[in-house]
């Protein structure tokens, strides 16, 4: 008989294609040949009220049975001016902590009461991402038996008491890079815990056409691409605005565009220069980026970013915010990639990256290099079963 692996993440399914949603569903589907896998969810697609969307109960989802629970709060007002009030200390104001948590949520203790009344149910359970209200309410309730995969970047609510707590106590923890875990192992001393850096492996189709993907969207010429959530917490509003600038520099080939794939979370203005697609299908996606000249990344607070590992692997450079020192490490190891720090930098990174230099092509091939040699996964999965073992045996 195979173990039993539960899976928490806050959001779970085919349409939710980023972040720790997709990291969850991914090792899910990975581990799934070796164990009897379950996933424990809420009812929510939406990160920015948590309203429910999904039927509450037990469906299967590629194979995996994915239980779901209600969200009983959807997130508005009250998050705000809470959150406000954290945001003035660092380290927050630690009798808001939990308030803080379940405001921000999913408020879902439902979800919560299951694992508690049905630990021995599992062998052992992964949390996936430190952050929200199912890891911060059930992971010390099932310590003995928890992994960690805490996606930890340097931000402001990593820094509040409530997480020391999240941090300390699971049996093993996942972390994505060597950066991350230096940065974890300063703020809460947990050395000590069990470990792995696994990252993850980058699944590709078959076949990628670039020049399927211009032809189903009118796209004629070159353009750069922007594949996740179109936010302003991602930073989006400022490539735009650089991209903007870079249009007026002397350097600017006329033909080159921005093409912004993803769920919209902002207001973007029409510009004939700009494409915003919204949400478009993984085949598309891929198509997107094996056609653009490199993928631009300006979030600040990344703890690992697939679609940065996907560009790679299709043979494709990026230009990252320099500010996140995962994304910079990134292209710092890998050869493949350009960071900046300012509307300047960016500019120079894109002007470089409209040609095909031997400098462009050969930073094309460095990105397939490193994913061949980092993010394989067999070697990824075996570091998981070798956790997963570990903590049985304990």
């Amino acid at each position: 008989m195979k173990r039993k692996i539960g899976i928490v993440n806050q959001r779970y399914g085919p349409e939710v294609n980023g972040g720790s949603e997709l990291y969850a569903r991914l090792i899910a589907e990975k581990l799934k040949d070796q164990y009897d896998v379950e996933v424990i969810t809420t009812t929510a697609l939406d990160y920015d009220t948590w309203k429910n969307y999904y039927p509450a109960g037990v469906e299967e989802v590629h194979g995996i049975p994915v239980r779901r629970f209600p969200v009983e709060r959807e997130r508005g007002l009250e998050f705000r001016i809470v959150n406000k009030l954290m945001r003035l200390r660092k380290t927050g104001l630690r009798f808001l902590d939990r308030y803080w948590v379940e405001q921000q949520g999913p408020y879902c203790p439902k979800a919560v009461q299951y694992l508690v009344e049905h630990r021995d149910d599992y062998d052992a359970v992964i949390f996936v991402t430190y952050l929200y209200y199912l890891t911060a309410a059930a992971l010390p309730e099932l310590a003995d038996k928890a992994i960690l995969v805490p996606t930890a970047h340097d931000e402001y609510c990593i820094y509040f008491h409530i997480y020391e707590r999240i941090f300390q106590s699971p049996r093993a923890v996942v972390y994505l890079t060597e950066d991350e875990k230096k940065l974890v192992n300063r703020l809460f001393h947990n050395e000590n815990i069990a470990n792995r850096v696994l990252g993850v492996g980058v699944d590709l189709p078959k076949e990628t056409d670039g020049g399927r993907f211009r032809k189903k969207y009118g796209i004629e010429g070159e353009y750069f691409i922007y594949a996740g959530r179109v936010d302003r917490l991602k930073n989006c509003h400022r490539m735009i605005e650089y991209f903007k600038r870079y249009r007026e520099t002397e350097g600017y080939l006329k033909h080159i565009r921005l093409v912004i794939v993803g769920k919209v979370m902002m207001e973007i203005n029409p510009d004939p220069d700009i494409l915003c697609l919204g949400f478009v299908e993984e085949q598309d996606k891929y198509d997107g980026i094996s056609g653009a000249r490199a993928l631009l990344l300006p979030s600040k607070y990344e703890s690992l970013s697939i679609a940065v590992l996907e560009a790679f692997a299709l043979g494709k450079p990026v230009v990252v915010n320099g500010k996140c020192e995962v994304l910079k490490a990134h292209c710092q190891k890998s050869g493949a990639g350009l960071s900046f720090g300012n509307e300047e930098e960016f500019i120079t990174a894109l002007t470089a990256l409209q040609k095909d230099s031997p400098e462009y092509m050969r930073m094309c091939s460095a990105g397939r290099e490193y994913i061949d040699r980092f993010y394989c996964w067999r070697d990824i999965i075996k570091g998981y079963e070798e956790l997963i073992e570990y903590v049985i045996g304990e």
